[in-house]
């Protein structure tokens, strides 16, 4: 009994598979009909374009497609179908490459493809900028800052090329493959040029001097800032020799870049007056190397019988300067010698003469209150020991004269610049060499106490002989020796 019920259930089963096979044979069928008189076929929607373009070195993301049947009497089906990829897309690497989309549907295969094309677009160049940062001319401008980059070789900055000019920077990469790129900085003087203004005039005439007086010029940048410190100078005067000379001034900034102007300068020869030669019979004591610790009391005997003379004084001895001012406020004659005495210091070079000129000028100043035309050379205009230097005394004494100063040698000398030490030899000497001359200029030094200690007895023999005593002057006989040198 169970064993009939067993197989009738069997054979149902099997029935059953085969209503399930003929239904699934007739739906195929019905299928492939209805394709067939439909059209039905598959079709793909790309998202994005069917070719793509993307830089190299920067992430590619496939957009994608979607896919559906679709036919001619039953349109779109709404289920999108399953769709499958396959290759690859390197962006490291330029080229073209290739994505194909497939679908199977009604034991047929479906496909598109989609192109990627892979490009490096050569190097970049990107400038930073602050924009607070002001440049300034006198600084130039001062980088701000760059990088370089390119998609296949990565990071170029440390190969980037900075070229300025004029007013702009130039800045220029190139990649492994030869591909260049370029970009400009501009108005790198955003706050303009400077201006420079000379003070006083632009032609300039002067008499000869030691030393020439610039007046300078003025340099302001465009907000105002004082640059007149940063000006340099071209050219320039010798002041005590007559001629043209110009002078130019300049700015210059940190790249280079010159602003300038200039000036003209005539320097003329000083007119002397004409020399007087007394008609009496004179003599002119002249006193070197002071002043010293005798001065004052040679002082103290020129005032006792009202003698005026000429002190040609030095800097040596800070102590006695004093005795400078003193000589000149009683009427007497103050000429230069030389702040040193130091003849291979001075003799040198004309700037050096004239810098040891100039100090014995300082303290004259300090002490009268005004400048000395006179003046006197060490070793006189006829030493031979600046022939170290050639022709250094022809130079200076036309460059003294040039100045409108007078130089004085003499005619007559006491014998205390190392000849004797001894009073009445000094006296002897002196009156000697006076008894020779109408016009007597007479070498003394004031630091030599023997010396000064005869002053009294030529003093008292020189009036009993009809001599009259003066003081030196620019109109007074120079005794010029004959130069050596």
């Amino acid at each position: 009994m169970n064993s009939s019920r067993e197989k009738k259930k069997f054979r149902l089963g099997r029935t059953g598979r085969l209503i399930l096979i003929v239904l699934a044979a007739y739906a195929i069928l019905a299928g492939a009909v209805s394709a067939f008189v439909d059209g039905r076929h598959v079709r793909f929607y790309m998202m994005d374009a069917e070719e793509l373009t993307v830089e190299c070195g920067t992430e590619f993301k496939d957009p994608g497609v979607y896919a559906v049947t679709a036919g001619r009497i039953f349109g779109e089906g709404e289920k999108h179908l399953r769709v499958m990829s396959s290759g690859a897309v390197d962006t490291g690497t330029p080229g073209e490459y290739e994505i194909k989309y497939s679908v199977r549907y009604m034991l047929r295969d479906y496909s598109v493809t989609r192109r990627v094309i892979v490009e490096n677009s050569g190097p970049r160049i990107e400038l930073k900028h602050d924009e607070n940062y002001r440049p300034s001319w006198m600084e130039g401008y001062q980088e701000e800052g760059y990088t370089a980059a390119d998609s296949v070789d990565g990071d170029l900055t440390d190969k980037v090329e900075r070229r300025v000019d004029g007013d702009k920077i130039i800045y220029t990469v190139t990649n492994s493959a030869g591909e260049s790129a370029t970009v400009e900085r501009r108005d790198i003087y955003s706050t303009g040029c400077p201006t420079l203004t000379l003070l006083g005039e632009e032609q300039i005439q002067v008499n000869a001097s030691p030393a020439f007086a610039d007046p300078g010029v003025s340099a302001r940048d465009a907000q105002g800032n004082d640059l007149s410190g940063s000006v340099t100078t071209e050219g320039g005067v010798c002041a005590y020799k007559p001629g043209e000379y110009d002078i130019n001034y300049v700015l210059t900034n940190a790249v280079g870049d010159r602003l300038s102007v200039s000036r003209h300068v005539t320097v003329l020869p000083a007119a002397l007056p004409e020399t007087i030669t007394p008609d009496e019979r004179t003599i002119y004591l002249t006193f070197d190397d002071g002043p010293g610790p005798y001065t004052d009391q040679l002082l103290d005997i020129l005032a006792e019988y009202n003698v005026k003379v000429t002190f040609f004084v030095t800097c040596r001895d800070p102590d006695y300067e004093e005795a400078v001012g003193r000589a000149f406020s009683e009427g007497h004659s103050i000429g230069v010698h030389t702040a040193s005495h130091n003849y291979y210091d001075i003799y040198a070079s004309e700037e050096a003469f004239f810098a040891d000129f100039d100090a014995a000028q300082e303290m004259i100043y300090r002490q009268t209150g005004q400048y000395t035309e006179l003046s006197r050379f060490p070793g006189g205009s006829s030493n031979t020991v600046s022939r170290f230097n050639p022709g250094i005394m022809t130079r200076l004494s036309q460059a003294v004269t040039d100045m409108g100063c007078k130089y004085f040698d003499w005619n007559v000398s006491s014998g205390d610049a190392g000849e004797t030490t001894d009073t009445n030899t000094v006296y002897q000497n002196i009156i000697d060499g006076c008894s020779q001359h109408k016009t007597s200029i007479v070498l003394q030094h004031d630091i030599k106490d023997y010396s000064v200690a005869a002053v009294e007895k030529v003093i008292i023999w020189g009036l009993e002989n009809g001599y009259t005593f003066r003081p030196l002057d620019l109109t007074s006989p120079g005794s010029h020796h004959a130069i050596a040198n």
